[in-house]
């Protein structure tokens, strides 16, 4: 992903002071004003407990991008309103820890995502991460992850997986697993491909400091699981999925 440049270097150091104080500051005042909410939309909306807390932690991630916007440039492509018709099984490339924060980007909000155990272990993230059911698959397994998932699927909402499982360290595409296709074959959801560039700048694995980046998330059309057949359907729609998601991040790396 190639070194910082002097320029970076130097806008990393107010970049650095400002954003995780900011961001520290936002989540506290979250989780401090978050029960009064919830209790609000749940009076006046009869949407189930786990899609108002979804629809709260998309609004956070949206906050993170008001917060980060004056340090990286973001950019969505393909997620115009009348191009998406959720629920979804999401899949998108794996860069950094703030991954799952660009999701303050989509247009909808209604969304779970299925995760390995260790974000569960934050004291300020996972009470809210199970209320919004979101799946810990290592300690579901690949049944109850897809049990769940589908459970997810059926009440409307969209499941998001990283299915590399963990962060590429030089911005390529890692093996991915099988689980999210497993998903869509069984359900006959359709898979939503999102790339993304940049983040692996602002925070690759192994570093602590941001560095200014250029964010870019692009939705590739949703990919019918019916146009695959047979016992090894997922297996086909895995690499059809990587295949195409390959060939858009290297296009928009070099924009």
């Amino acid at each position: 992903m190639g070194k910082p440049g002097i320029t970076s270097l130097l806008y990393s150091v107010p970049m650095n002071l400002f954003a995780y104080p900011a961001i520290m500051c936002w989540t506290f005042l979250g989780i401090c004003v978050f029960p009064i909410l919830f209790a609000l939309w749940k009076i006046f909306t009869d949407w189930d407990n786990s899609r108002i807390v979804r629809r709260f932690i998309w609004f956070y991630g949206k906050g993170w991008v008001v917060i980060m916007s004056p340090f990286l440039r973001f950019k969505r492509m393909g997620l115009e309103k009348d191009k998406i018709n959720p629920p979804y099984v999401i899949v998108m490339n794996h860069l950094s820890y703030f991954d799952y924060y660009c999701m303050g980007l989509l247009p909808f909000s209604n969304v779970a995502a299925a995760v390995r155990s260790w974000p569960f272990k934050m004291p300020w993230y996972a009470p809210f991460m199970r209320l919004a059911g979101f799946l810990d698959v290592e300690s579901l397994g690949p049944d109850g992850s897809l049990q769940e998932g589908a459970e997810t699927l059926s009440k409307g909402g969209s499941v998001i997986f990283f299915p590399e499982g963990h962060r590429s360290r030089d911005g390529k595409l890692q093996r991915f697993f099988s689980g999210p296709f497993k998903l869509s074959v069984e359900t006959g959801v359709k898979v939503l491909p999102l790339c993304l560039t940049g983040t692996g700048v602002l925070l690759p694995p192994g570093r602590w400091w941001l560095l200014p980046a250029k964010v870019r998330l692009k939705a590739l059309p949703p990919i019918d699981p019916k146009a695959f057949d047979g016992p090894f359907a997922h297996i086909k729609l895995r690499k059809h999925t990587k295949a195409i998601m390959a060939e858009a991040i290297e296009k928009m790396r070099a924009i």
